[in-house]
């Protein structure tokens, strides 16, 4: 896999393994360019994907490329060399916001049994079992986040159900506005060329009793046309925060969301994003618990559980995602 450079093949892998990565609303608002000279990618927003009415900060934009550094980190470590990651490097492009160099022989195995499993995860917005997340599976989870310096804190029930009515009045929101709605409808469609946004099957159904606020992406189809079946009567939520709010904070709240979910998915749960009510500051700052820390700063809500898998969405290939001006590498 490794020589003297970095062949065309391994590349192409890496690169597949990072844009495996969950993004807002499958918009993959990334680009990969490799530096032959230090065996160092480089990974870019693709600012024409961002979402200008639901992230007109770019936060979540942020957490998308912080998920695609850690599927690289990951695959760069499964092949035996350590990935050496810098965050925001060159504060004159402020469009990079990530390099990843290949370093020497990887000192330890960092991510035992991950690198299978990203190939594997995608979200499921689908009903879950009543089945309880195991007290050993939930401490797997929380070790994951704080290694790349975050916290995912699961909420008593009580403090549950105010996240879940703080993610419904987020939600109606979004619904009630028109260029939220018309921008989230416009990324849910039939798989194209592109490989961008949801497949409608993806979407899934809504809850039968209105109790999790799944979002319906902008009522791409008639709200009397949305199907709805009973979800789980008791869900499981955690929210990531970090301790800081700035863009580095962003993207290491992408490496260790990402880090949670490969481990969601190694253990067999399933996992779906809960994300409107940071898209709206009021709301997102009732998502640190009144008697928390109020430096904290909420990242993502997250729904974990066991169910059906769900249908994956499309993902862009090597040569959509990859600037060749650097190369050449030989085939």
């Amino acid at each position: 896999m490794w020589s003297e450079t970095l062949d065309a093949r391994a590349l192409e892998t890496l690169i597949s393994a990072a844009v495996a990565a969950p993004s807002i609303h499958n918009t993959q608002p990334w680009r990969f360019r490799l530096d032959p000279d230090t065996v160092t990618l480089e990974i870019r927003a693709a600012a024409d994907r961002g979402l200008r009415h639901i992230d007109p900060t770019g936060r979540a934009l942020h957490l998308s490329v912080g998920c695609a550094v850690l599927n690289l980190r990951v695959a760069v470590a499964h092949f035996g060399r350590e990935p050496v990651t810098r965050l925001l490097p060159r504060p004159d492009e402020p469009d990079l916001l990530a390099t990843v160099r290949f370093g020497g022989p990887v000192r330890n195995t960092p991510f035992p049994g991950l690198y299978e499993a990203l190939w594997r995860r995608h979200s499921s917005r689908f009903p879950f079992s009543d089945v309880p997340v195991p007290t050993a599976v939930a401490a797997e989870l929380a070790e994951a986040a704080h290694s790349e310096g975050a916290l995912l804190s699961r909420p008593a029930p009580g403090a549950t159900e105010r996240l879940l009515r703080l993610t419904r009045e987020a939600e109606h929101r979004n619904t009630a506005d028109a260029y939220r709605a018309v921008e989230s409808r416009r990324w849910v469609h039939e798989p194209n060329g592109a490989s961008l946004g949801m497949p409608p099957a993806a979407v899934g159904p809504q809850d039968f009793r209105e109790r999790i606020p799944l979002r319906d992406f902008g009522a791409h189809r008639h709200p009397s046309a949305l199907t709805s079946r009973p979800f789980e009567k008791r869900p499981s939520i955690a929210v990531l925060f970090t301790a800081h709010d700035r863009r580095a904070d962003w993207l290491r709240a992408g490496q260790a969301l990402e880090h949670v979910l490969l481990v969601a998915t190694a253990r067999g749960l399933r996992a779906s994003l809960l994300h409107q009510a940071l898209e709206w500051p009021d709301l997102r700052e009732q998502l640190v618990p009144p008697a928390g820390d109020r430096r904290a700063h909420a990242q993502m809500v997250l729904r974990l559980g066991y169910g059906p898998e769900g249908p994956a969405s499309p993902r862009r290939s090597v040569g959509q995602v990859l600037d060749e001006s650097a190369l050449p590498l030989p085939r």
